[in-house]
């Protein structure tokens, strides 16, 4: 809970079970589809919102990954580096561009950070009530060692996002997004260009402005994409990891990679570039990477009840 701390991150005790984690009719990375048993434990009803990471801050002056100069020795070859702070920021395209480069939506925006995710010199609003973005794996790391819980893994992020529903398509079933009532923040039409607003919000949203999923958990899809303890695998492994889901560890990744997977999609994504609003989509992040639609949610272990 960490009321003693100043803040109530709302965990939902769920018992777990058997998932079938992946999918194998959108994008290869998320098959093959494996079983996974996830033990019991408790996520977080929301995303950690701005006002939760301001109270961490506030007790501990932290200080981000956006918000420190950036490191010459990362950029070997560089001449005139400028290492001043800043970090990623979504910026519609004047018009219809080829969607396989990505660079011409995305520019470094120096000051940006989870302060100021657009820069400081847009606009300011309101978003204490929003996830939290412009954070990386390891400003989320530090949040969880302050408020006493830990990131999700992989399996029990896609268990918890499915709310019961196993093997369904979407968080709420096979019903497509557009289909009657907006169901979660997700781009409303044409990407990168023009985007009118998922139920008036151009960006994120306040936390809880969409359905709840069964378990009655809160934008796990859309909003925002958010951070799990898994390193990033290719593919889904046939055989399980020899950690357990119910830990908080994660299986091996590749030689040499520390990337880890982002689960849940953003307000970014759209059916025509990114389809990825759905339990099984996944994405692969390294851990200094911090954006305008990068956030995450916590978990905590449960312990098994001994029989009687």
């Amino acid at each position: 809970m960490a009321t003693d701390l100043g803040i109530d991150l709302d965990l939902v005790a769920l018992d777990g079970g058997v998932v079938a984690m992946g999918s194998t009719d959108f994008y290869p990375e998320e098959g093959p589809v494996v079983r996974r048993q996830v033990g019991p434990f408790a996520l977080a009803r929301t995303p950690v919102t701005t006002a939760h990471f301001a109270a961490f801050v506030a007790a501990t002056g932290y200080v981000t990954t956006a918000e420190r100069p950036l490191d010459p020795a990362d950029f070997p070859g560089a001449v005139d580096l400028d290492t001043t702070p800043g970090s990623l920021v979504f910026t519609p395209t004047d018009g219809p561009v080829d969607l396989r480069d990505w660079r011409q939506w995305w520019r470094w925006v120096p000051g940006a950070s989870w302060r100021a995710p657009r820069g400081p010199e847009a606009p300011a609003a309101a978003l204490d009530g929003h996830p939290v973005v412009q954070v990386s794996f390891e400003d989320a790391l530090a949040f969880c060692d302050w408020a006493g819980v830990r990131l999700p893994t992989e399996e029990e992020w896609e268990f918890a996002a499915r709310g019961g529903l196993d093997g369904a398509t979407y968080a709420w079933g096979e019903e497509p997004q557009h289909v009657g009532a907006l169901k979660a923040n997700t781009w409303q039409g044409d990407f990168p260009w023009r985007n009118t607003g998922a139920n008036g919000w151009v960006g994120t949203s306040p936390v809880g402005s969409f359905p709840p999923n069964g378990f009655g958990l809160l934008d796990m899809t859309g909003n925002v994409w958010e951070w799990t303890s898994t390193r990033w695998t290719d593919r889904h492994e046939a055989v399980p990891p020899a950690s357990s889901s119910s830990c908080g560890c994660s299986p091996a990744a590749a030689p040499g990679t520390d990337d880890r997977v982002a689960k849940g999609g953003s307000h970014l994504c759209a059916p025509e570039y990114c389809l990825r609003y759905r339990p099984a989509a996944r994405t692969r992040q390294t851990t200094d990477s911090a954006t305008t639609h990068m956030g995450f949610r916590v978990a905590r272990s449960q312990r098994v009840s001994a029989a009687t």
